[in-house]
């Protein structure tokens, strides 16, 4: 037994002093008005501007995040609502030399088509530099995307461009050679990796697989098989689920996003933070019915909204403004009435046209100036007029945050005055000074960019369709994919009373049996439980704070992907890592992520101190046996089976007969009240053999 707890420097899994008390504090809830100043308020009135403002005031409900054990820096709280972001492993922080020599797909975004100039890329967070990054990393790169007719205005002598003008195209852009190959239903990447040729390849069209869109598991394997890495740079497909952004998660050992993914994330997150205010929302386009729930979680988050498009007539409705009945979405009444409401309720100002350009059904040409209550029938709305613009730039001007989300047009006319397009401008020479601004939506806005000398890429983000989702209060499926849920920043510091302790991972903590028992026996050892099920977790934590335990604690994520960021920023040494009973179904796609994986053994190989040990189990012995298999080989030479000695009984296979801790797991406690067998092996880690 002392072989097995011979930890290195005279650490030993031994009785300490008492347990102090650690005391979890809870958030502090802060109330806060709106952020327009009375005089601010005063003004809008004497302008006459079209703002309905309600007089009963309401707070916002803000976080003060400070007393969090974890810096959860990406959860956003407003109005009660939280928007919390997943944490992602990205490039940034993925070590380069993993890269050399590996077989890397990258699902790029086919926004890389539309870039005809790249005076508006900024490297290094861009698409085109994930492809080189990678490239110049030595690693073996497959490129996968899905583009249709429209791509770019290039191929327009091809009705879909074909791979190989993809590719042409794609070589020009990267200056590197770009081939098109095929995609062959079998382990299609295997002979890749065997391959002394440097030039990157572009797999087929995933346009034309029904497999892409229906995110079939059978595709997505093929699509997956003998890639090494996959790396997801298709931020503008991340609200939709596709077999090359979700479905191959499962069968890949490390799923990374690539450094566009992570800049349209970073600006995303930097929407939907309130930290400047006043904050207005300029809102274009229709269609109120689907966009309802946004406008709501808007109207509860900023400190107005401006209707630049077809919904400001919806909004007129519900407030009874006489309109023609062809400007009223059928159907939209009652959820206009309710953002009516909440608007009210937190005495934020609804900014309306006041007047509106219109043009004539018959004579499109014939434009005239209307009342936004007296539009004529015959006459389509164009464009605002020019006292809204004048009365809203004014508005606009007094604010520290605008995000501009939608069209600069009404409705899908072509004609315009130029009334959105001069506060569009006007809004963007305020992004010189101590506003910050974000315009979200592509066509209009790009064409912005090559005229004002006052936009920049950091000012746009062109996928509306992803930004609307996320209003909604949806997961955005290619996100959620990435999603290993952990933070990069762990205040190890509030979590345990010392953060220099050794360290003790248990994988797949479950209910925590294990660690509370060994947290109790082990008093000079810090144990941390990496959990999957978030339920399980908030269980376990409400124990540590009943308990009074400041040696133990639990996170929730998918440890395949995170443990070596979590435990790489630990103060201390990581001596032990236990997994027991990971799931077995092998054939399920959807549990797969459960089971070991290269990854997770390469970071446990790298982080554990030298003379750490890994202890295995399992009530299966094919899952034991494949777990011994997978660290022996990805271990890279550094963990190898422990020797036994006599007081540590095996039996005639080399399975140990007994935990070696004395603490059972939940589970082993019930596979052995049954009287079924444990399977169970330690592994120590030594000077590199590989």
């Amino acid at each position: 037994m002392s072989q097995v707890l011979d930890f290195p420097r005279g650490i030993l899994l031994f009785k300490s002093s008492n347990i102090q008390n650690f005391a979890f504090n809870s958030l502090k809830i802060i109330s806060q008005n709106s952020c327009f100043p009375p005089r601010n308020r005063i003004a809008i009135k004497n302008k006459k501007c079209r703002a309905v403002l309600f007089p009963s005031a309401v707070s916002c409900k803000l976080v003060d995040q400070t007393e969090h054990s974890l810096e959860e820096k990406d959860a956003i709280c407003d109005g009660g609502k939280f928007i919390t972001f997943p944490h992602v492993q990205s490039l940034t922080n993925f070590p380069k030399e993993e890269l050399f020599q590996k077989v890397v797909m990258v699902r790029f975004d086919s926004v890389i088509l539309l870039q005809e100039k790249l005076e508006h890329q900024s490297p290094p967070e861009n698409a085109v530099y994930t492809i080189k990054y990678l490239y110049e990393a030595g690693a073996k790169v497959i490129l996968v995307s899905s583009w249709n007719e429209n791509t770019n205005s290039g191929f327009r002598s091809e009705a879909y461009p074909s791979t190989e003008s993809v590719a042409d195209f794609l070589s020009s852009m990267l200056g590197m050679k770009v081939v098109p190959v095929k995609f062959v239903l079998r382990d299609m990447h295997s002979d890749v990796k065997d391959s002394k040729v440097s030039d990157v390849l572009l797999l087929e069209n995933l346009f034309h697989f029904k497999g892409e869109v229906a995110n079939c598991s059978k595709f997505a394997k093929e699509l997956a098989s003998g890639v090494d890495i996959i790396v997801n740079d298709a931020f503008s497909q991340s609200h939709k689920v596709l077999a090359s952004t979700v479905g191959v998660a499962s069968f890949c050992y490390a799923y990374i996003a690539g450094f566009y993914f992570k800049e349209g994330l970073y600006k995303l997150k930097k929407i939907m933070k309130t930290t400047e205010r006043p904050y207005m929302a300029i809102v274009g386009g229709g269609n109120l019915s689907d966009k309802a729930a946004a406008l709501r979680f808007l109207a509860s988050k900023c400190d107005g909204l401006v209707f630049v498009g077809s919904l400001a007539f919806q909004i007129m409705h519900a407030l009874g403004v006489p309109l023609p009945m062809k400007l009223v979405e059928p159907g939209s009444l009652k959820k206009a009435v309710s953002i009516v409401e909440l608007a009210k309720s937190r005495n934020i100002p609804l900014v309306l046209p006041k007047d509106i350009w219109c043009s004539e059904d018959h004579n499109p040409q014939k434009m005239e100036i209307c009342s936004a209550h007296s539009i004529r029938e015959g006459w389509q709305p164009v464009d605002i007029g020019p006292r809204s613009l004048e009365e809203m730039m004014y508005l606009l001007s007094n604010c520290k945050k605008i995000m501009w989300i939608g069209p600069l047009r009404f409705n899908s006319s072509r004609q315009d005055k130029g009334g959105t397009s001069k506060l569009a401008e006007a809004v963007g020479t305020l992004s010189q000074g101590s506003c910050s601004i974000t315009f979200v939506g592509k066509r209009e806005f790009e064409e912005l960019l090559r005229k004002s000398k006052s936009f920049t890429a950091d000012n746009v983000l062109k996928n509306a369709a992803v930004v609307w989702e996320v209003l909604k209060g949806r997961k955005l499926p290619g996100l959620m994919a990435l999603d290993r849920a952990y933070p990069f920043q762990v205040d190890w510091s509030v979590v345990y009373s010392d953060p220099t302790r050794p360290l003790v991972v248990d994988v797949g903590s479950g209910n925590g049996m294990f660690l509370f028992g060994m947290a109790r026996r082990r008093k000079n050892m810090n144990f941390l439980g990496l959990e999957m099920n978030a339920k399980l977790v908030d269980c376990c934590l409400d124990d540590i704070h009943r308990l009074g335990n400041d040696n133990v604690y639990f996170i929730a994520t998918n440890a395949t992907s995170t443990f070596r960021s979590i435990v790489s920023s630990y103060p201390g040494e990581l001596v032990l890592v236990s997994i027991q009973c990971p799931n077995p179904d092998f054939n399920k796609p959807g549990y797969r992520w459960r089971m070991l994986q290269r990854s997770l053994v390469e970071a446990i190989a790298d982080t554990l101190v030298f003379g750490g040990k890994v202890f295995l189990q399992s009530d299966i012995e094919a899952v034991a046996l494949r777990m011994k298999k997978e660290f022996i080989e990805y271990g890279k030479g550094k963990l190898v089976l422990m020797d036994h000695s006599e007081d540590v009984a095996t039996n005639e296979v080399g399975w140990l007969e007994e935990n070696p801790f004395g603490v059972p797991s939940d589970w082993e406690r019930h596979v052995l009240d049954r009287g079924d067998p444990m399977y169970r092996l330690l592994l120590s880690k030594v000077e590199n053999r590989g």
